[in-house]
């Protein structure tokens, strides 16, 4: 009769016998006997790590669990990503989350778009069309059709089908140079899309035609980004040419409203607060009462190669310059809880800026990438059972960056249920996924 014990069995004896040696002060024939049997030291350590984990968790008290369980409108990224995502060949350059499904699309100088499944970090597809590197990209598009916008150093925009294998349904061509960025406008029908250009311009777009509507001028240098607010009645404007500027969309002639200066270089990025944010901001300005959440262009934020961020007010006052990375601040975003607001930069770092603290630096996060950090995005919010798409707007729910709803209802994080998911990409042609 075989008396043989299986491998695993086996195993588990071999390790039994080594630790028990190891134990008793025989720690040369626990040697003799590990190296024999070949079982490397990162067994042992593993074993250990296991019962250490196992013993924290046994005596782990209420308190402790519940503050692992943290409350979303306070959960802040740790440095170790979910996901570390590689594929594209060269930069990326934008990422945008799809609003309802665990989606997200990222451009690079690769030329191609990847669309990710942020969840289990698999790549879905990769898709080809523009022929020069894609700088932006953005979800969003009529009440029930979903589209993905993108923009390219190849002068175009192209319009993307997600329920139809993201087949490019439309080109847009018209700017006369790189375009910088898209964002779709969260206009009542949802068929509006915004270009920013190094043409120094800024178009708007009727997605469902094809024809750009109407062009912006104002700017005298390469416009770099452009923000929409969450009812599509303003639109913010970065710029090379040192200026940020907040054009009032909502009539039938667009007109200018504002020009922010106080930047020392080009601005790279700019956003509207939401109104979650809006009580921290408002004391941080010096405004004794709160502006109603139906306001929609009261504060806004814009990060420069100066390595600054600035606060603005809807006066065109900087209330507040952040102080703190040590290279060009390419991406802002503000948190769901609207308590903080967040920032990566050239230096690697994420830092996170605590609203509440007069703006203070509260947590960095060192070396997120092995090279630049180009953008950033946070997770869609869900609320009432749609979600909202960071940055844009939803399909069938027209939406806010961050999460806030576009009526202006939600006021905080208690409106929706906030997804504790960021995403980051870099020039070392990783797509990373922090996440709760």
């Amino acid at each position: 009769m075989n008396r043989a014990l299986p491998s695993r069995q086996a195993e588990e004896l071999h390790k039994s016998v080594i630790a028990y040696l190891a134990a008793n002060n025989f720690q040369d024939t626990a040697n003799v006997l590990r190296a024999e049997l070949s079982l490397g030291e990162d067994i042992m350590d593993l074993e250990s790590k296991n019962m250490t984990l196992q013993s924290e968790v046994d005596n782990a008290s209420p308190t402790s669990l519940s503050n692992r369980n943290q409350d979303p409108a306070s959960w802040l990224p740790k440095l170790q990503p979910r996901h570390a995502l590689k594929s594209h060949r060269g930069n990326i350059n934008c990422v945008a989350f799809h609003p309802t499904l665990p989606s997200i699309a990222s451009g690079s100088d690769d030329e191609t778009i990847k669309i990710w499944d942020w969840e289990h970090g698999d790549l879905e597809r990769t898709i080809k069309g523009h022929t020069r590197p894609v700088l932006s990209v953005d979800y969003g598009g009529p009440r029930g059709g979903i589209l993905l916008a993108s923009c390219s150093s190849d002068l175009t925009i192209k319009l993307l089908d997600p329920t139809n294998e993201y087949q490019i349904i439309r080109t847009l061509a018209g700017h006369d140079h790189i375009v910088s960025a898209v964002r779709f406008i969260s206009s009542g029908a949802g068929d509006l899309l915004v270009s920013a250009s190094g043409d120094k311009t800024l178009k708007i777009w009727n997605t469902t035609t094809g024809y750009c509507i109407t062009t912006l001028r104002g700017h005298v240098g390469w416009v770099r980004d452009v923000y929409s607010s969450l009812d599509g009645s303003f639109l913010l404007s970065a710029s090379n040419d040192q200026t940020a500027r907040l054009w009032d969309i909502s009539g039938p002639k667009p007109e200018n409203k504002l020009v922010m200066i106080g930047h020392e270089n080009v601005i790279k990025c700019c956003v509207f607060a939401p109104p979650a944010s809006y009580r921290y901001l408002a004391f941080l300005a010096g405004v004794p009462k709160t502006p109603p959440a139906s306001s929609t262009a009261e504060f806004m934020a814009t990060g420069s190669r100066d390595k600054t961020i600035k606060l603005w007010d809807s006066r065109g006052i900087c209330f507040k310059t952040l102080v703190g990375h040590d290279n060009w601040v390419n991406a802002l975003v503000f948190h769901p809880g609207g308590k903080y607001l967040l920032s990566v930069a050239d230096d690697k770092t994420l830092r996170c800026w605590d609203l509440s603290q007069d703006g203070k630096c509260v947590k960095v996060l060192e070396n997120v990438h092995e090279h630049f950090i180009t953008c950033m995005r946070w997770a869609p919010m869900i609320v009432n059972d749609v979600s909202v798409v960071n940055n844009g707007a939803a399909a069938g729910q027209n939406g806010e960056s961050n999460g806030t709803p576009r009526n202006g209802a939600a006021t905080g994080a208690s409106d929706g249920q906030i997804r504790c998911v960021i995403a980051t990409g870099s020039v070392d042609l990783t797509l990373k996924i922090f996440a709760n």
